[in-house]
């Protein structure tokens, strides 16, 4: 399932560091089917990436504001 960005830039900078680890976490065993040829889903390997795209781009926007706010 694709993530909205508006889902989430409700999180918190915590939260977002952890969903980017378990997206991280999720590339790499979509990589390992991929590579031993279990991998049937494979739009979900595009998914997955664009997940973590728009999850470091959030945080890094998030970092942004932070910076300026001081």
């Amino acid at each position: 399932m694709m993530t909205k960005a508006s889902d989430i830039r409700t999180k918190t900078v915590d939260e977002l560091q952890d969903e980017l680890l378990s997206l991280k976490k999720e590339q790499f065993n979509l990589r390992f089917q991929k590579a031993t040829g279990q991998l049937e889903n494979t739009a979900r390997v595009r998914q997955v990436r664009r997940d973590i795209a728009r999850t470091k781009t959030i945080q890094a926007q998030k970092a942004a504001s932070a910076a300026k706010a001081k």
